[in-house]
């Protein structure tokens, strides 16, 4: 007969809410218990209705020191200088501090952020989107409605105001025009022998999104499908972005890829399609100002500049916005059957889920190898 540990009872102060989140595992490795608060019974998490003009924000901006600090999820440090550059003209006396990183990284620094009360971030704009109900339900975000947010699609706006989505961006089927004359179509054209050796994919152990990109196949195809992608000796590289520079790259045998963004009119030596046959992952990248932010002021310029009709219609992808057309040649979001932003969220949530199947990929490519791409040197 064995032995039963004794039970202790502990004591915890009302509406006090102890949660573990593996989001939080430096936190727990340094022996400090994270107490947040659960906002619900609050009831007061109206959010602030921005009614100032763009103009009138950004001298409230200014005043405020003309700063905004962001962090953007994503693989290579150059990503968003688009945005930066774009912002930085609008808006000449602000200053955006933008860091990119992996979102899978950058969201456990805010909750270590948040459980010192050591927040220096204003904007964040990541890939998790599940994290953004919790620190919404935490308090941890500003509930802010900057101008043109009902223009936003629905399922691309919280109805409180604690987030909003950016772009909707695609994996489509990218390929070098000169090293793969008759591109892809549909999933099944990468099997065939000519695009042998000539594919560079991202490791779906390390990227959510391209293990998103590879159930949704895999769902619809089968693991037929995947040993018969193995037997075309695909290059396995670390960042989306890297898998698109490796198609850029002069006197490079990469030919194709199917895990990575580079809008939907990349230009030459690149094309792009879409398929009809099965899905194709595409998501909403979502954006909050923490409650915290030390440059509130900034991060609401940064907002009202991210929904703006000004910025949507130059981002290359789909927009959040309904008064805003699908980039040419392409039909609107709501007329492609083959993918739904929506499920994304669904997949994201479902950890356990992830885990499992992150863990059958890697016992049939093995760990991501090499350095990060955002310091690999592609």
């Amino acid at each position: 007969m064995g032995t039963h540990s004794p039970v202790i009872h502990r004591k915890v102060k009302p509406n006090t809410m102890f949660r573990i989140q593996s989001s939080v595992a430096s936190t727990l490795l340094l022996g400090s218990c994270v107490a947040t608060y659960d906002t619900l019974l609050g009831f007061n998490g109206a959010p602030e209705v921005e009614t100032r003009t763009i103009d009138e924000i950004y001298t409230a901006a200014v005043a405020e020191g003309g700063i905004v600090t962001c962090w953007h999820g994503g693989d290579e440090a150059m990503q968003q200088d688009a945005l930066k550059a774009a912002f930085e003209a609008r808006f000449p006396k602000m200053t955006l501090n933008l860091t990119v990183d992996l979102s899978k990284y950058q969201d456990s620094d805010i909750d270590r952020q948040l459980a010192t009360d050591s927040v220096y971030v204003d904007s964040i704009i990541l890939q998790t989107v599940q994290d953004y109900p919790r620190w919404d339900q935490e308090g941890a975000i500003l509930r802010y409605m900057p101008m043109d947010y009902k223009i936003l699609y629905p399922q691309f706006r919280d109805i409180h105001g604690a987030w909003h989505a950016t772009g909707v961006y695609p994996y489509t089927f990218t390929w070098h025009m000169d090293r793969i004359p008759d591109g892809p179509m549909e999933f099944e054209d990468f099997l065939k022998p000519e695009f042998k050796g000539k594919l560079v994919l991202t490791y779906p152990t390390d990227d959510d999104v391209t293990l998103y990109a590879m159930d949704l196949i895999l769902q619809e195809f089968g693991l037929e499908w995947f040993d018969a992608l193995l037997a075309q000796r695909p290059h396995w590289v670390r960042g989306t972005q890297t898998a698109a520079t490796l198609l850029f790259t002069p006197n490079c045998t990469a030919g194709a890829t199917f895990t990575t963004v580079v809008g939907l009119n990349p230009g030459a030596p690149l094309n792009v399609s879409i398929p009809t046959k099965g899905h194709f992952a595409t998501w909403a990248q979502r954006a909050a100002i923490l409650k915290d932010a030390p440059h509130p002021e900034g991060a609401k310029l940064l907002h009202n500049f991210l929904i703006s009709e000004e910025y949507q219609r130059n981002t290359g992808v789909w927009s959040v916005r309904r008064d805003v057309p699908a980039p040419f040649g392409f039909p609107e979001l709501v007329d492609i059957p083959a993918t739904d932003p929506a499920q994304f969220e669904r997949f994201m949530a479902d950890r356990e889920r992830v885990e499992r199947l992150r863990f059958f990929f890697e016992s049939k490519i093995g760990t991501p190898q090499g350095p990060s791409s955002l310091i690999d040197g592609i």
